[in-house]
């Protein structure tokens, strides 16, 4: 078997997608996908589809699933958009998936079934998912929000938003559900305790201080040096630290759109009356 791992990176949304696929059999899995969307005008568009499409033809892949590290708050998912190009390819997320619908579906007073249905599977901790020659382990890896998952395959642990390159640290953990001790226990006794030299690839680079675009690191890299996180900090320092830090964010520029989409696994509200769909924004209102 020969394991390749394909990046694609999606500059508006800091957002890579990884193809892992077997140079022999062609095997392939697609990881967070992206569909393009522009809040400004409300247009969806396929570009990034279109790439990963040209990649799978020109790699002549057989694309087995596409996997979901969590319903992304950031990016709109492009899962739903590529299935309709390869209908054999299944739509995978962990099965904790079911708590991010009950409250998110209550926000946004949808009327969707919140029993995971939407995605044609829903993985468990430490079941095994073959992928003709391969096979991938799901890590369930909370925190961030409570439905995140990363994924084993051989040495290459897929973070999503857990874990991010050590110069900039971790997931936020203020989303619904979310929870900073969650987050440390995930990181520091479940990723921390992998080999050293478990390759690392993450859900987003935000080229801290201006560098370059960079997305793979290793666990041991990561115990040593993240920032936020190593393997010395303790669970007290980290919940004051990751606590004290969200307070200060402004909520993802894509999350109203992006949340609503992500937990019925891509798929787009059906049009209205005018064959024009559209997307919900709850309104508040702050006090003076």
């Amino acid at each position: 078997m020969s394991l390749t791992v394909k990046t694609f990176y999606d500059e508006p949304t800091f957002t890579l997608s990884y193809f892992v696929y077997d140079e022999n059999t062609k095997d392939a899995i697609l990881i967070d996908p992206v569909l393009d969307y522009d809040p400004a005008s409300g247009a969806i568009s396929t570009d990034s589809i279109e790439n990963y499409k040209s990649f799978i033809s020109d790699k002549k892949l057989k694309l087995h699933y596409i996997l979901e590290t969590h319903a992304h708050a950031d990016h709109l998912s492009g899962a739903h958009e590529l299935r309709e190009n390869f209908p054999e390819a299944k739509i995978a997320i962990g099965k904790n998936i079911t708590l991010v619908q009950e409250v998110f579906s209550g926000v946004f007073n949808m009327d969707v079934a919140t029993d995971g249905s939407q995605f044609d599977l829903l993985l468990d901790e430490g079941e095994p998912l073959k992928v003709g020659s391969f096979e991938v382990k799901t890590i369930f890896t909370p925190g961030h929000t409570p439905a995140c998952a990363s994924y084993l395959i051989e040495d290459n642990l897929f973070t999503g938003d857990a874990l991010f390159m050590p110069d900039f640290g971790t997931g936020r953990c203020d989303f619904p559900k979310g929870s900073a001790e969650d987050l440390y226990n995930s990181v520091s006794n479940k990723i921390y305790e992998l080999p050293d030299e478990t390759k690392v690839y993450v859900g987003h680079d935000y080229q801290p201080n201006g560098r370059k675009l960079e997305y793979q690191t290793t666990v041991g890299e990561s115990k040593k040096k993240n920032i936020q996180l190593k393997s010395s900090t303790t669970k007290e320092e980290f919940v004051k630290f990751r606590t004290e830090r969200d307070a200060t964010l402004s909520a993802p520029k894509l999350l109203l759109p992006s949340v609503q989409v992500n937990i019925t696994a891509g798929e787009l509200p059906n049009p209205e009356s005018n064959g024009t769909r559209y997307l919900k924004i709850p309104l508040s209102q702050k006090r003076s």
